[in-house]
């Protein structure tokens, strides 16, 4: 059994969540500038096993496509080209920075930590992923 590694994608950069290898426990892994987003995951598929990777999906309010999903949709086709054993699933991410920021407050994080961006991005791809854990 393999990991399952969350992607919450953005212009700059990207943050990156895991599971443990029985896919029970999402947990935050790292922030990667978008454009070594690629090879990052290469490395990372090459020294642990992947079962399957999860797009975030960003969604607007009204169910549309945010502007972001072109990108993502790009950098999906490279994925699937570059690692193509490894299947990508999407999930809506819809909430999740909220989701986040609730997070942090709940767990008593300062006012000035939460104001880090790549902190609040890391808690959401958790979010991403546990959220699919639990549809499956």
């Amino acid at each position: 059994m393999g990991r399952i590694v969350a992607i919450d994608y953005g212009g700059k950069r990207c943050s990156i969540a895991t599971t443990d290898v029985l896919q029970m426990i999402a947990n935050p892994l790292t922030t990667v500038e978008t454009n070594k987003l690629l090879v990052f995951l290469q490395n990372y598929a090459a020294k642990e096993p992947v079962e399957a990777w999860v797009v975030g999906q960003p969604q607007r309010h009204d169910g549309s496509a945010s502007d972001i999903e072109k990108e993502i949709l790009v950098f999906i086709e490279k994925l699937k080209t570059a690692i193509p054993d490894i299947p990508v699933y999407r999930i809506n991410e819809m909430f999740t920075s909220k989701m986040a920021k609730q997070s942090l407050i709940d767990s008593g994080v300062k006012k000035k930590q939460r104001k880090d961006k790549a902190l609040l991005d890391s808690i959401a791809a958790t979010i991403i992923l546990q959220d699919f854990l639990t549809s499956r």
